[in-house]
């Protein structure tokens, strides 16, 4: 994917970073989690508003998008250097969007001298980390609120020095 393909979120992103967070997490996640554990996860996902948010708050979201401008992937890195997010249409998975927007954001958070970036990665984005250069801290099991109760669920702790 051509760098230049990746830019900052802009506020007419919102609805698009929800739906193909939404679409991501329902068809890539089933390839890897229960249904009921992504049926829960689909709820914890918030709403387009979120986006605009957490911008206004100073959290970056890097935006992949299609020769037409349309979002198809992104990736939210907190001040801190915690990846927070990082989310692929199913349509456009497994074209190096997560390599892309993983590298681009180590370069800004090596720009703000971040000393560090850790995340908590799923099922599915954990090789796109360990590609980035994350190492393996540990397994995370734990429950979230589900239809009919607690789910279990699991994701991996991550992190990545920066020289």
């Amino acid at each position: 994917m051509a760098d230049d393909a990746i830019r900052p979120f802009c506020d007419e992103d919102a609805q698009a970073l929800h739906e193909l967070a939404a679409a991501s997490v329902r068809k890539i996640g089933a390839t890897r989690y229960a249904k009921r554990q992504v049926d829960a996860w689909a709820m914890r996902l918030g709403s387009a508003a979120m986006y605009r948010k957490r911008a206004a708050l100073g959290d970056l979201i890097l935006v992949a998008t299609t020769a037409s401008d349309l979002p198809v992937a992104y990736a939210l890195l907190e001040p801190d250097g915690h990846l927070d997010q990082l989310y692929c249409h199913p349509d456009h998975s497994g074209c190096g969007l997560a390599d892309s927007l993983l590298a681009r954001a180590e370069r800004h958070a090596r720009e703000h001298r971040a000393k560090r970036l850790y995340t908590e990665a799923s099922e599915l984005a954990r090789s796109a980390f360990e590609r980035a250069g994350y190492v393996l801290s540990n397994r995370r099991d734990f429950t979230i609120d589900g239809e009919g109760g607690p789910v279990a669920i699991h994701n991996y702790a991550m992190g990545k020095r920066l020289k």
